[in-house]
């Protein structure tokens, strides 16, 4: 295991994560947001934090397990697709059945868009990350 790409892994997941989770959620869209019904209250961003870390380090130890055939980049994306489709399930579509949304189309298409940028950029960063440790590793 090497866990400086663990590390480098879960640090690029929350660089890139929480920023744009605040940014779209928050500041961009957050009456839009508020009228889905997604917060109740202020959202607690230490918690937040924290789940993003979490997150991060679980995908980043679990990405050298996932055998992808091509580039780094391409095996990075094929793993985060895979992954971001699981987090869209029981993100985007279980938030819909669970809440009577009037514009739930708008709902999904946004957080549809929103987590295929979060996993596209972290695709190519740990794609790169552990193309690069693979690469001084030889």
């Amino acid at each position: 295991m090497n866990y400086k790409s663990v590390a480098l892994g879960t640090t690029a997941y929350t660089l890139v994560t929480f920023p744009l989770a605040v940014v779209w959620h928050v500041i961009l869209f957050e009456e839009k947001y508020k009228a889905f019904g997604y917060f109740e209250g202020e959202p607690s961003f230490l918690l937040g934090l924290l789940t993003i870390v979490i997150q991060g380090l679980l995908l980043s130890f679990l990405f050298p397990f996932v055998k992808f055939s091509g580039s780094p980049i391409v095996r990075g994306l094929k793993f985060t697709s895979v992954v971001g489709s699981f987090f869209w399930t029981s993100h985007v579509l279980a938030f819909v059945a669970k809440q009577m949304l009037e514009d739930s189309l708008s709902f999904v298409l946004m957080e549809t868009f929103y987590l295929v940028l979060q996993f596209g950029i972290y695709g190519i960063l740990i794609g790169f990350i552990y193309g690069k440790a693979s690469n001084t590793d030889i």
